[in-house]
């Protein structure tokens, strides 16, 4: 239990054996058989390695920790494994404070996932997956137009969906896992809200298409095709532009980015899939965007989403007496008194959350 705790918490801080050993004062041999397991660090030491790896001393002694199961990553692949394993660690920590939240609880505040029935066992086209995200839709009773907050969606049917800060990591867009049986969709806060929507719907794909798509398809195209479609319907988009066009105004996709909440590449790409646009006038356009510097920062980025249903779940808790304040304090990671006033609406932290 300390052993694979320990192993996290120094991935996670981004220390080396070496960095770990040096700022506790031990050799980096005995660090080696702490994380193996070898060795058991006494409460003097265990309270060094606390405060080196900024967690608490009780860290290491929680159950065993969670790990991410089937995680499908949006990431550049010049992400490297050591700023991974960071990420990873931070991801599962929230995730079980989250699931120590919600297992207070007398009964399980979130629903349990289920993908919609009615979808195809195979498919074998890109062209089908625009059914499928209007058959989603359909089950969740989202209708045809704009969705204004889709993280609020995805917990409402039981995905939990945290969000990385912007320190974790630029190459890192988000991830789709199954973690103790729960699924979890995870944002970067890097991110503007265009591309972050794009993301959670991009990881709804992988969790709706998944043992659907033959052999022959790329899940990472279908997963964008799905996230398109289920952003961006067709019918929508014909309604907004027309079927065919041998131009496209910039404010136009401008004016769909600021009603759909998916950048004006992604409305482009849907135009060209959906045979608005010839594929020669899309290419013109994306080398367009590129020399405008459009390719990373669009103009007027969309709102971030704000995955607040940890913290409404945690005065929900307080509220009906599942958790004391100062638990709640711990788990929101803030003293007890700057909690106390930000729950009473006072200063400047009632502003900050």
């Amino acid at each position: 239990m300390i052993a694979e705790r320990l192993v996290r918490a120094r991935k996670t801080s981004g220390l080396s054996l070496r960095a770990l050993a040096d700022s506790v004062g031990v050799s980096q041999t005995a660090i080696n058989k702490y994380e193996k397991g070898l060795l058991t660090p006494d409460s003097t030491m265990l309270m060094k390695l606390a405060k080196a790896l900024h967690v608490k001393a009780g860290y290491f002694l929680r159950p065993n920790p969670l790990k991410l199961e089937k995680p499908e990553y949006r990431k550049k692949s010049s992400l490297s494994p050591k700023k991974l394993a960071m990420i990873e660690g931070k991801i599962l920590n929230k995730i079980e404070q989250r699931l120590e939240l919600e297992s207070l609880f007398p009964q399980p505040p979130v629903p349990k996932f289920v993908v919609p029935k009615g979808l195809p066992d195979t498919i074998e086209s890109l062209d089908e997956i625009e059914d499928i995200a209007k058959t989603v839709r359909h089950k969740w009773d989202l209708g045809l137009n704009p969705i204004p907050e889709l993280v609020d969606v995805l917990e409402s049917v039981g995905i939990r969906v945290f969000e990385i800060e912007e320190s974790a990591d630029s190459k890192f867009d988000g991830l789709a896992a199954i973690v103790n049986g729960y699924h979890i969709i995870v944002i970067s806060k890097a991110w503007s809200g265009d591309r972050q929507r794009f993301t959670m719907a991009h990881e709804l794909g992988h969790l709706v298409l998944e043992a659907r798509l033959s052999p022959d398809m790329d899940e990472e195209r279908a997963s964008d095709r799905f996230a398109g479609a289920f952003l961006l319907p067709d019918s929508a988009l014909y309604a907004e532009l027309g079927e065919h066009r041998t131009r496209l105004e910039l404010r136009e996709l401008l004016l769909l980015k600021q009603e759909f909440g998916i950048s004006m590449a992604g409305i482009l790409y849907r135009a060209k899939d959906l045979g608005v646009i010839k594929p020669h006038y899309h290419k013109s356009l994306v080398i367009e965007f590129s020399k405008r510097g459009w390719r990373k920062n669009e103009p007027e980025p969309y709102a971030a989403e704000n995955p607040h249903h940890f913290e409404q779940l945690i005065f929900h808790a307080l509220a009906e007496g599942y958790i004391s304040e100062s638990k709640a304090a711990e788990l929101m990671d803030m003293p007890q008194m700057a909690f106390y006033r930000m729950r009473m609406l006072e200063g400047n932290n009632a502003a900050s959350y």
